[in-house]
């Protein structure tokens, strides 16, 4: 069955480009041009991937991503007009996956929408083969329990609500514990030698996860910042 995927982008032409190589590739693919009526899009098609725009009628790309990622899963690709660091970085806090600046070349869109989807579809086997077993494996750090076969996180004895990529990232930690580990090696080993992104994405998933799992997130004391460029897993 053909990935489906939600194109928002109130710019007919490129709404249209966009739409006409992506069924090319053989996705489904619908559009809208409208950021109050992708929400209630993406709720009814259920996308595997929305390649969303910013600016858009009604509301913005920022708002509709952060509605969006409260009620699903489903990667996001940001489209952005401006190459200004900070709509990129405001895209990675709301949600976003990915993004990419205008003018882009379909190739490079392609690029990025096989990558994104390539990782949901890994994702999700990995997630089809638990089976519910007589024994669960689990890492504990204190308070901090990391189910690996239920793939949950307690804290306290309390269910720990993460994204799928805050989970890959926080076990990430758990097995290279007290060592100091590079944006730039996690980038590499938890979004993949083919993400097309920088390494502020670390930093935004390290602030999510600070907020769920550290008693005070404003002064860390299990996944620390290490001067030089990197962070560490006290566990």
């Amino acid at each position: 069955m053909a990935e489906k995927i939600l194109v928002v982008e109130d710019e007919l032409a490129l709404q249209e480009t966009l739409a006409y190589n992506l069924k090319k590739e053989g996705y489904q693919v619908e559009t809208i041009g409208n950021g109050r009526y992708a929400l209630e899009s993406a709720r009814k098609m259920k996308p595997d991937l929305i390649v969303l725009d910013i600016m858009l009628p009604e509301m913005d790309g920022f708002e509709v991503a952060r509605i969006l990622r409260k009620e699903m899963s489903t990667a996001i690709l940001m489209l952005t007009a401006r190459d200004d660091e900070i709509d990129r970085v405001v895209g990675l806090e709301v949600g976003a996956d990915d993004y990419l600046t205008k003018p882009f070349s379909m190739r490079e869109l392609i690029a990025r929408v096989k990558a994104q989807l390539r990782r949901t579809r890994l994702l999700r086997e990995e997630m089809s083969k638990s089976v519910e077993p007589v024994k669960h494996e689990t890492l504990t750090f204190e308070n901090l329990t990391i189910d690996l076969t239920r793939h949950e996180v307690t804290l306290n004895g309390k269910p720990v609500q993460l994204k799928p990529k805050e989970y890959e990232l926080l076990l990430f930690f758990a097995e290279h514990r007290r060592q100091m580990l590079s944006r730039e090696f996690i980038l590499e080993r938890v979004w993949g030698w083919d993400y097309i992104g920088d390494s502020r994405t670390v930093d935004v998933h390290v602030r999510w996860l600070r907020q769920k799992i550290e008693v005070d997130a404003a002064e860390p004391k299990r996944i620390v910042t290490v001067r030089g460029g990197g962070y560490r897993f006290e566990g």
